[in-house]
């Protein structure tokens, strides 16, 4: 029995010195210009370590949007169970990078501060683990673009045309009326 005790400890020995410790996964973000407008390109771009993946999750939290975090280009989308914005990894060096139009996302973005989280499993703000993660702070200020004009549509000048004929036989009766 002593010596069942000892080979199984030895063996627990020989298997802790065999196994390489596993590296601890490092995740890093920046953001630039981390002052923008609503409507302009950012760039988010970082690097991922200690695991290998062939992309990172991106999600983002800020003013009016659901607190677990939303994809990046549809702020009504609250981000988890697969819904992300990915950015591939490249495998040669853990490199990604991600161009963020803020001119073509779908919803409501206001002014204010925005915190660009990536994370290497897709889980949403509130489900994963602590430090396996990055965040990039944003300051977005109102567009300094104006307003698209929207182009009327083809019913517009059909009704004003008839509103316009109407008008202009009420005219012709009330002068006909008055001779």
């Amino acid at each position: 029995m002593r010596w069942l005790s000892l080979l199984v400890i030895a063996t627990a020995l020989m298997a802790a010195v065999a196994m390489p410790a596993a590296a601890a996964t490092v995740i890093t973000i920046s953001a630039s210009p981390q002052q923008a407008h609503i409507g302009d390109i950012v760039t988010l771009n970082g690097n991922i370590s200690g695991i290998t993946t062939i992309a990172v999750y991106l999600f983002v939290i800020g003013p009016d949007l659901d607190t677990r975090g939303v994809t990046l280009d549809n702020l009504n989308i609250p981000a988890g169970r697969g819904l992300f914005t990915t950015a591939p990894v490249q495998l040669s060096d853990g490199s990604w990078t991600y161009t963020w139009d803020t001119s073509v996302i779908l919803g409501d973005m206001k002014p204010g501060n925005y915190t660009v989280y990536v994370v290497s499993s897709p889980l949403d703000r509130l489900r994963y683990v602590r430090e396996d993660f990055a965040t990039a702070e944003i300051e977005f200020l109102p567009s300094d673009k104006p307003s698209p004009e929207i182009p009327l549509g083809p019913a517009v000048p059909v009704i004003a045309t008839g509103v316009g004929a109407v008008l202009v036989l009420c005219v012709s009766r009330m002068q006909g009326k008055r001779e």
